[in-house]
């Protein structure tokens, strides 16, 4: 037997889970959680753009390269591209994409 609030199920293996219902409250605690993250995350630099400092996804720099998924995994690989493996995850500053590609551009 499952509770919720007011509303009680008995479940057998046939029946289709339903979400759990609570009853609403004047606060929505994730998006109040999530307003506090992020005003206290943003960073503003001095100087330059504020989106020097941006952290990329593959799929960020893919986009921003107008290149396969693929390419931007092997350029981080072997080394190429300026890149940080988190785990099992790459990331990418977008200044450190900039650059690259301005210095790509100069030697050819």
């Amino acid at each position: 037997m499952f509770r919720s609030g007011a509303r009680q199920t008995i479940m057998s293996r046939n029946d289709v889970y339903q979400p759990l219902k609570f009853p609403n409250r004047n606060t929505d605690i994730t998006s109040t959680m999530n307003n506090a993250l992020s005003a206290s995350t943003t960073i503003q630099p001095s100087n330059g753009s504020s989106t020097d400092g941006e952290i990329l996804t593959v799929m960020d720099v893919a986009h921003f390269l107008r290149v396969p998924k693929s390419t931007v995994y092997k350029l981080a690989r072997v080394g190429e591209l300026p890149a940080s493996k988190i785990g099992k995850h790459w990331r990418f500053l977008r200044r450190d994409i900039h650059e690259w590609m301005h210095s790509r551009s100069k030697q050819g």
